[in-house]
């Protein structure tokens, strides 16, 4: 899949532990999502392609989504920049795979990368 401006549209994340997971996941987005940091400029609505390694899963994850969000460069509260790419309807391995590694931890009020 080629983006505007000919980059590829394909990002890998690689996510080490559940703090990292919790950080990331985007419960309140339907379908589900993930913050991905990224020096890169995306636009909203932007098909992304994502390959998503979760801690020992054996296996990387693909995942078709598109941006939903835009944290930039030097945004206040020393908030990481990248994008929050939102999980098609089409398969919900990613969002089922990482609410099982967050049972119990999804109603924390601990802050995110996002919210």
């Amino acid at each position: 899949m080629k983006m505007p401006g000919g980059r590829s549209g394909i990002l890998s994340l690689s996510i080490k532990d559940k703090a990292a997971l919790y950080a990331a996941y985007m419960p309140f987005i339907g379908n589900g999502g993930l913050f991905v940091p990224t020096e890169k400029a995306y636009q909203l609505g932007e098909e992304i392609f994502l390959l998503l390694s979760i801690m020992d899963e054996p296996e990387k994850i693909p995942v078709a989504g598109r941006v939903v969000w835009i944290t930039p460069r030097g945004a206040q509260g020393n908030r990481s920049a990248g994008i929050g790419v939102q999980f098609s309807d089409q398969d919900d391995t990613a969002r089922r795979t990482i609410e099982n590694h967050l049972a119990g931890s999804l109603q924390s009020d601990r802050p995110t990368h996002t919210m």
